[in-house]
C-alpha cells in the first residue's frame, strides 16, 4: 500500500493517489477508499483495478484541512488500514483509521 501527495501550485489543494498493491488486495474484485473527505460512504469511491491487479484512486483534498482519516473496505467487508499511512487514530469501533497528513 502507498500514498503519494502532489501540491497544486494553482489551488490549495494536493492530490492524493492511494494505491492498494495485488499482494495487500488478495482476492478482493472491488476495493472502495472510504474516509472523511467523502463522509464515509462506503460506495463514493472506489478504487480502478489496474491490470497488474493493484488498485489505485487519485482524490483532491483541500490542505486547509491538515489531517484526513480514511480505510479500504474490500467487496468481502473486510476494513484494511494503510500500511504506509503518516499516523493512526483509534476510531472507537474496530480499532484504527489510517491518516494522511498535509501539513
Amino acid at each position: 500500500m502507498s500514498i503519494k501527495k502532489q501540491y497544486l501550485k494553482s489551488r490549495p489543494v494536493c492530490k492524493v493517489t492511494f494505491r492498494v498493491e495485488k499482494d495487500a488486495a488478495k482476492s478482493a474484485d472491488k476495493i472502495y477508499l472510504v474516509g472523511d473527505f467523502n463522509q464515509w460512504d462506503d460506495k463514493a469511491t472506489p478504487m480502478k483495478r489496474l491490470k497488474s491487479g493493484d488498485f489505485t484512486q487519485t482524490v483532491e483534498l483541500e490542505t486547509e484541512q491538515t489531517e484526513y482519516q480514511f480505510r479500504y473496505l474490500n467487496d468481502q467487508g473486510v476494513w484494511e488500514n494503510d500500511w504506509e499511512a503518516d499516523k493512526y487514530i483509534p476510531n472507537g469501533i474496530d480499532g484504527e483509521n489510517s491518516v494522511v497528513q498535509l501539513a
